[in-house]
C-alpha cells in the first residue's frame, strides 16, 4: 500500500510540473513593459510592425483577472501570438502612477481607467489601432484560450471592420461544425 501511495504522489508531482511548464508568467511574457506612455506605445507598435496595442484593465483582488493571468494569458501560444501582433499592457484601476493616454495627456493610472475609458468592471480587455482609435473592447474573463485567440485574430487581421465579435464568433463556430 506505501509503494502504491509513494507512486501516486510521485506521479502528482510530475503532473504538477508538466502543468507548470506548460504556462509562464504573463508579466514576464506577456504584458510589455512601459514607462506609461500609451502615445508613444503607438509609435512603438507601428515601428515593430504590430497592428496595435492591447491594455488589460485590472484591478487586485478580481477573481476574473486571475482566471485570466493564470489560465489564458499565461499561455505560451497566446503569449507568442499576442507578442508577435500588438503590444499589451497592464493598467491597473486604482492606481495612482502617472500614464499618458493615447493622444498624450498625462493622468493617473485610475482616471485613465475611469474616466478615460468608463472601465467599471474587471477585467476590460481593450485593442487600440496605431491610431490610438479602441477598436474592440471586451469586459469580463474570456470563455478561455480559444475565444481570447479568436479575439486577438478579430483584432489583428481587421475583421473588425466589417462585423462585431458575436457575429464573428458565431460564424467561426459554424464553421467548425461543417
Amino acid at each position: 500500500m506505501r509503494v502504491l501511495q509513494s507512486m501516486v504522489v510521485i506521479m502528482l508531482f510530475a503532473m504538477l510540473q508538466i502543468a507548470q511548464a506548460e504556462s509562464r508568467d504573463p508579466y514576464k511574457y506577456f504584458f510589455n513593459e512601459t514607462w506609461g506612455d500609451f502615445k508613444e506605445e503607438r509609435s512603438n507598435a507601428e515601428e515593430q510592425g504590430k497592428q496595435g496595442v492591447l491594455i488589460f484593465f485590472e484591478m487586485d483582488e478580481c477573481p476574473f483577472c486571475h482566471y485570466m493571468k493564470t489560465h489564458v494569458l499565461n499561455q505560451p501560444e497566446v503569449q507568442e501570438y499576442f507578442g508577435k501582433h500588438f503590444l499589451n499592457f497592464s493598467v491597473d484601476i486604482e492606481g495612482d502612477v502617472e500614464v499618458s493616454n493615447m493622444s498624450g495627456k498625462s493622468m493617473r493610472q485610475k482616471d485613465f481607467a475611469f474616466k478615460e475609458n468608463r472601465v467599471r468592471a474587471t477585467p476590460v480587455i481593450a485593442f487600440y489601432d496605431l491610431d490610438g482609435k479602441q477598436v474592440h473592447r471586451h469586459t469580463g474573463k474570456t470563455s478561455g484560450v480559444a475565444e481570447f485567440m479568436l479575439m486577438g485574430k478579430y483584432v489583428a487581421e481587421g475583421i473588425y471592420k466589417d462585423m462585431s465579435f458575436v457575429r464573428y464568433k458565431r460564424q467561426q463556430r459554424n464553421e467548425a461544425r461543417k
